[in-house]
């Protein structure tokens, strides 16, 4: 199999996305010396440094190859209804898989709530201080990264976050709406912005950014990211291996290492 490029176009996507990137050794594939053909996972780009290391873990077991699709949760749903060849979806909240699932483009029966995860107000350092919601209103804070609260689900939780805090009407002015929820990250490093809501697992270690302020509370919204196997799946056997792996108490170690928390069936 040849080497997928960052930035190839998917089959039957509406936008770039990165594929496998970070992953692809000389074959193409984690894993990809086993006899099983890959897995393809599509997978919201919040979690892509969290899989890539489940994938590694996954081989090493001998769990077979695994091929990553990265992006914004409404892009990935599009591209499954438009017949994407795609095994399984991990969503970064439940509506984009409902439009899938409402489309007839997911196993339903395979559905399970696989991770929990929480927003954050992040800042730079020597920025804005955040002490509650109610200090984004400062001046200090003209211009907030937010995902198109329109269609992307971080972007989706932030809004519902304000709505609740009675903050949403006093910051639409300062919202600016990006593609996803590192896009948000990257405009406040860049310095586009002086405060980005996204999810409190893209602040790491590498970057500059900062968490000001966790949210949590009766405000909060309950963010959670389903998984299933897609209804046309060609390795569906692989899928549903992959998905009781990510399910399972070893992926469950590294999830919340890298802060999401790792639910169970039911949850």
């Amino acid at each position: 199999m040849a080497a997928a490029r960052p930035g190839r176009r998917f089959a039957g996507g509406c936008g770039l996305v990165v594929i496998a990137t970070g992953l692809l050794l000389a074959t193409g594939a984690i894993g990809a010396g086993t006899a099983d053909a890959p897995v393809t996972v599509s997978a919201a780009i919040s979690l892509t440094e969290s899989l890539e290391t489940v994938a590694r873990s996954y081989a090493a077991a001998g769990g077979g190859a695994v091929l990553f699709n990265f992006a914004a949760s409404n892009v990935l749903s599009r591209q499954i209804v438009s017949g994407a060849r795609v095994d399984l979806f991990i969503s970064a909240d439940e509506a984009q898989m409902d439009l899938t699932a409402r489309a007839g483009a997911i196993d339903a029966r395979t559905r399970i709530p696989l991770l929990g995860n929480r927003l954050a107000v992040v800042t730079l350092p020597g920025g804005p201080a955040v002490e509650d919601a109610r200090a984004l209103l400062q001046p200090a804070i003209r211009r907030i990264a937010v995902g198109d609260p329109a269609a992307v689900p971080v972007g989706v939780y932030a809004r519902e976050y304000l709505q609740r805090a009675g903050l949403w009407e006093a910051l639409r002015s300062r919202i600016v709406p990006v593609p996803n929820a590192r896009a948000a990250i990257g405009a406040l490093e860049r310095g586009a912005v002086d405060a980005a809501i996204t999810y409190e697992t893209d602040v790491t270690a590498r970057g500059a950014a900062r968490v000001a302020l966790p949210i949590a509370g009766e405000h909060a919204p309950r963010i959670i990211y389903p998984a299933a196997i897609v209804a046309a799946a060609r390795n569906r056997a692989g899928a549903e291996r992959l998905l009781s792996y990510l399910a399972g108490p070893e992926a469950a170690v590294v999830f919340a290492r890298h802060g999401f928390t790792p639910l169970r069936p039911g949850s």
